[in-house]
């Protein structure tokens, strides 16, 4: 008997942002599907605007696991995680404790499929990047909800999250920013009448 999806299945139950004024609240389980949208989304973009080669299904499966540790640890606030370099580094041993406990849980059989799923250093390095450009960018994206909801806690996020995203290498990204990012400044009517 494996207990792994039971526990994955509480990722619903783990919200993030929790020091900040929300709102909207946002769990783990669905930001994961959002990062696992958008990877999907830079990969193709990766390939056919810039004659990359991404596997898109395999950006989009590994952004579905990847806070799958915070079910064991919970969603550190990014103040915290990176206060320091001592915190940040403990914490890091914390996440790869958790993400050892969950290989832990795989059928023997299956584990060498949920590896490098599950254990961050074990993923595809050129897969794992993108994958966290698509976090940033889901980041960003839900500080652009919050403040044109009127929630400013937002704002300094937002610009902290907007300096990664202008220095990021990637060209999908800012293939990204420019074609799906204004949509969400707009409001319902508007992405409608723009049909």
């Amino acid at each position: 008997m494996s207990h792994l999806f039971a526990h994955l299945a509480r990722l619903k139950l783990i919200q993030r942002w929790p020091l900040m004024f929300n709102v909207r609240t946002e769990n783990v389980q669905e930001h994961s599907l959002q990062v696992a949208m958008v990877a999907h989304g830079l990969a193709i973009i990766a390939n056919q605007k810039f004659g990359m080669q991404v596997d898109a299904n395999k950006a989009a499966t590994l952004a579905i696991f990847h806070d799958a540790s915070e079910v064991l640890t919970g969603d550190l606030p990014t103040p915290v995680k990176y206060f320091n370099k001592d915190i940040e580094f403990e914490y890091k041993k914390i996440e790869a404790i958790a993400e050892e406990r969950l290989l832990e849980m795989v059928p023997e059989e299956f584990k060498e499929d949920y590896r490098p799923l599950l254990i961050a250093d074990e993923a595809d390095e050129e897969i794992k990047h993108l994958v966290k450009s698509a976090d940033t960018l889901c980041a960003y994206l839900k500080c652009l909800e919050e403040l044109k909801a009127g929630n400013r806690e937002f704002n300094s996020a937002r610009i902290r999250l907007e300096a990664m995203l202008d220095t990021n290498p990637h060209p999908a990204v800012k293939y990204f920013i420019d074609c799906y990012v204004p949509s969400f400044k707009l409001d319902l009517d508007e992405i409608n009448r723009m049909l």
